[in-house]
């Protein structure tokens, strides 16, 4: 059997163990689990942003990369006593507040971290995610997917950020104030999403199915429910190069930025310069389109 290597750390007045911290989880990367910690704590201000107070799923590889992994809702035994949780649906979710739960989870190989659209005991969504999915595995129109997305939204007086997937897609975030429904959310996606795949109609689509899909982008609006999760800015994931879910200025994606260039081992250097880009964009007036919808 292979040996296990303790050690422990002190954050925030919490005593965390952490064990074999040489064991590489990104491999091609050069990403072991001690610089996966450093980095998750580098990531911490921005990545807790999105994540604290809402029903956090994670994916955990306990092999790194390449091996095994599942999707932990419930909370993993034993739990330490600093580590809160919240049940919904008869689930035991994680509760994330701040830097020793994040970083007890990255000890436990937890690789993505996909909260809920909607804060603990709340059935209002947080902000207003449309989600771009390639059908194919490597989509070279992706970016020009986004622009034009961010493009109709600006013409309708709605200024949003995009974010790499750190997958294959991408998402359009828009910040929204308190008490717009998730109802109201899919009926403004199912008007874009309409809207776009009439005028594009070999790029977007809105079929479900993703063997009826043929090479097009499925432009998801139906994410917006209770319990429904996405990635959040700033999770890191499970690819080899250790790519990290990254929001970006629309002139990046105007240059067909790669979602492969944002990754563990670079998005400090680049928080350090721009910040948060979802943060810097204040609540959108959603008001005026849900009326006009409302009347057609």
């Amino acid at each position: 059997m292979a040996r296990t290597v303790k050690g422990s750390i002190q954050i925030q007045g919490q005593t965390l163990t952490i064990t074999n911290p040489d064991k590489p989880l990104w491999p091609e990367a050069g990403v072991t689990k001690a610089i996966y910690l450093q980095k998750l704590a580098e990531l911490s201000p921005y990545l807790l942003t999105y994540c604290r107070d809402r029903l956090l799923t994670t994916i955990r590889y306990p092999h790194g990369v390449h091996g095994e992994f599942f999707y932990q809702k419930n909370a993993p035994e034993p739990l330490p006593p600093f580590v809160q949780t919240a049940v919904h649906e008869k689930i035991n979710y994680v509760v994330l507040s701040g830097l020793p739960e994040l970083l007890w989870l990255g000890n436990l190989a937890a690789l993505e971290f996909h909260p809920s659209l909607h804060a603990v005991g709340s059935s209002l969504p947080c902000e207003w995610m449309i989600d771009l999915d390639p059908t194919l595995q490597e989509e070279p129109r992706i970016m020009e997917a986004a622009h034009i997305v961010g493009q109709v939204l600006s013409s309708l007086g709605i200024q949003s950020v995009p974010k790499t997937s750190g997958a294959t897609g991408v998402q359009i975030i828009v910040p929204i104030s308190k008490g717009i429904t998730f109802e109201q959310l899919r009926m403004l996606g199912h008007f874009v999403g309409r809207y776009v795949c009439e005028k594009h109609p070999k790029l977007f689509t809105l079929e479900r199915l993703k063997k009826d899909r043929g090479d097009k982008i499925y432009f998801d609006y139906l994410q917006h429910y209770g319990g429904k999760t996405l990635a959040a800015p700033y999770t890191p994931r499970a690819r080899e190069q250790a790519t990290v879910s990254t929001p970006l200025l629309w002139e990046e994606v105007a240059r067909d930025v790669s979602p492969k260039d944002f990754t563990l081992l670079n998005i400090g250097a680049r928080l350090a310069e721009k910040g948060d880009l979802i943060a810097a964009l204040p609540a959108q007036p959603l008001d005026p389109l849900l009326a006009h919808l409302a009347k057609t």
